[in-house]
This record gives C-alpha cells, structure tokens and sequence, in this order.
C-alpha cells in the first residue's frame, strides 16, 4: 500500500484501491442490512480475514458540505455517535493528514473502546469528493485502548442526478475495519452493519442542524 515516507505513492495507491472497490459489479455483493433509505452490503475482504463493507444513501446538501463533515476537521467529533476523540497528529499536504481517533465501546462493550491511527487522503471525483483512508504504524499507544486496524476505506460523495432527488448527493462508503483482540466475529458482523446506517442518520442530522 505505500508508507508515509512516500506519500504521494501511497495517495495513489490508496485511490487506485477505493476505485477498484468502487468498480466491483453489483452481483459481488451480498446485501447485509437495509433501512429506510441506507443498504448496506459486503463481501469477503482480500486484505484480512473480516468483510468489506459498502454502504449507500442519499443525502441532502452538496458534495463539498457532506465531506467537510466526514473527513477529519472541526466538525466529525461533534456529530459522530461513535467517535469519542479525534486529533490531527501530522499535517502532510493540503488534503493530506495523519489522524488519531478513538471509539466509543459497542453492543454493550463487547467490543471495547479502540484506537486508529489513519493516514486520510481527500481528493476530486466526477464533480465531488472521495475521503480515503488507511492506518499506517504509530509507536505510542494509549493503554486504554485496543489498537485497531482499517484497512483501505473511503468514502465517494457526487451530486445526485435521480430527478426525484434535487439538492441530494449520493454517499458511498467502503469500510473494512480490523478492530482485533478477542471478538466473536458475529458481533463485529453486527456492529458494524448497523454503526453504517446509523452514521447515515447522524450525518444527516448534523448537515439540517
């Protein structure tokens, strides 16, 4: 995938990777959780033993406005039910920073609270936005937390073109999250199905707010 040392192969390899995600034709998928207006499917992951994740759902604003709230900055920490904290370690360039984050326990602390340290690359697309993203080694850990793992995730926001529509943008994520230590994976299946249709609904919220 690259490394921080060279971080212009590794925007490049990271958007190469989210396009082929973004690529894969609908009968690779399995659908896994579906709500009112977010579908959620997966498909084994070539790059850990866990699933990749993609998840979908209009949402009302522009592209610009939808990703100032998703990508590291002022506004995730405010609106993100699951994050607890979030820090920008290291500024590499513009679009380009290196993020520690950590989450809130889940499904009754099951899964305890974990840490990422994330690599975030944001980048133009078809009159939009893709926010990807990777974690990359950091020695300082926080004893408190277990120490998870993404692995290439991202998420694709354009303006919609449905005419039923209008003022919408179409969110599409792909996430495959390693959250280690000793889980059943069912619950970590669970979770993180669920953890996506409800991001839609906490995004969708903040944005009207």
């Amino acid at each position: 995938m690259g490394s921080l040392e060279d971080p212009i192969a590794l925007t490049s390899s990271l958007k190469h990777t989210l396009l082929s995600y973004h690529n894969l034709k609908d009968h690779e998928w399995t659908i896994t959780k579906k709500s009112k207006d977010v579908i959620v499917w997966r498909k084994p992951s070539e790059e850990f033993h866990g699933f990749l994740y993609k998840a979908q759902g209009f949402v009302e604003d522009n592209p610009y406005r939808i990703m100032d709230y998703i990508r590291p900055g002022p506004y995730r920490l405010d609106w993100d039910s699951l994050m607890t904290s979030m820090d920008i370690v290291k500024t590499i360039d513009k679009g380009c920073c290196v993020m520690r984050y950590s989450t809130a326990g889940q499904l009754w602390n099951i899964i305890a609270p974990r840490e990422f340290i994330d690599f975030s690359y944001t980048t133009d697309f078809q009159e939009g936005l893709l926010s990807c993203g990777v974690s990359v080694d950091h020695e300082e850990k926080h004893p408190s937390f277990v120490r998870g793992f993404n692995h290439p995730c991202g998420w694709f926001c354009i303006p919609s073109d449905e005419e039923n529509s209008p003022h919408h943008s179409l969110l599409t994520g792909y996430i495959q999250t390693d959250l280690r230590g000793m889980i059943p994976q069912s619950a970590v299946d669970t979770a993180m199905a669920s953890t996506l249709v409800s991001f839609y609904s906490d995004l969708r919220q903040a944005l009207k707010a």
